[in-house]
């Protein structure tokens, strides 16, 4: 029997979006609501947006959207660009890593919990763009070179946690992230079309977790999962050679992934 067969799991969390909260104008300041309602709309848009894309996507009227794009480049949270577009200010580059560094804070006791049950290196990703960036890693004691480090971005294609966080998006966004990436092939294990990557994303949603078989590195195995309701499409691994990562340790792995997970979504709740 497999490890996909043996070891049921929910389904992915579905992709980010502008929280109904925010969208109908419930309790709280409503520019503040406004203001971010617009910075997860450019960034839902990949980071840069015309005003009349705005426009078409907030019920929000555009001289208010307008001044609050003017405010938000005022304080640096925003920028418009030569063409006209509007895009993401660098100010807010200090306000994701600090919330990366709690974030990260925050999932290192089930990150170190994964390791002291599993002996392999544990870690947290978050989507970057079109890309993973690892916000947390708690290692193995086993030496062994890894690629993987805190803050280091990769692909999302041909990584356990990368292909965790795609499977949490639409498909016509995955899409758009390898028009724009592409795919690159570290190995020939990697997945080199778009149509592939979407039959190994549904295979994912389907079964709750995602694996890297040599994707990113020849000799590397690696479990992911994602975390539910995060804020930000979140995912944990384990990884390690393939050695000591094979099938049986992918049975007892998934069920502490999937108890990680649900533990750090929990935390985030009360938080």
């Amino acid at each position: 029997m497999t490890v996909q067969d043996s070891v049921p799991t929910p389904a992915t969390s579905t992709s980010s979006a502008v929280p109904a909260s925010i969208r109908k104008g419930a309790s709280g300041v409503q520019s503040v609501q406004r203001v971010f309602e617009l910075l997860e709309l450019i960034t839902d848009a990949g980071g840069e947006v015309t005003l009349s894309e705005l426009s078409c996507s907030t019920e929000l009227p555009l001289p208010t959207i307008h001044r609050l794009l003017r405010t938000l480049v005022q304080l640096g949270y925003a920028r418009q660009l030569p063409n006209r577009r509007y895009a993401l200010g660098p100010r807010l580059i200090r306000l994701g890593d600090g919330a990366s560094k709690q974030l990260g804070a925050l999932a290192r006791p089930q990150l170190q919990s994964l390791v002291d049950q599993l002996g392999e290196s544990a870690n947290m990703a978050v989507l970057d763009h079109d890309m993973a960036v690892y916000i947390a890693q708690v290692p193995s004691l086993h030496s062994m070179r890894m690629f993987t480090e805190v803050g280091r971005r990769v692909n999302l294609h041909d990584t356990g946690v990368g292909k965790a966080l795609l499977a949490q998006l639409p498909e016509e966004t995955v899409r758009v992230i390898v028009g724009r990436a592409g795919l690159a092939t570290p190995t020939t294990q990697s997945i080199d079309n778009v149509e592939d990557l979407l039959v190994d994303l549904r295979t994912i949603t389907k079964r709750g977790y995602a694996i890297d078989d040599g994707e990113q590195e020849v000799g590397v195995r690696c479990y992911a999962m994602a975390v539910p309701n995060a804020p930000t499409p979140t995912a944990i691994s384990v990884s390690g050679p393939v050695s000591r990562v094979d099938e049986n340790f992918g049975a007892r792995a998934i069920p502490l992934l999937q108890d990680a997970a649900a533990t750090i979504s929990r935390d985030l709740a009360i938080g």
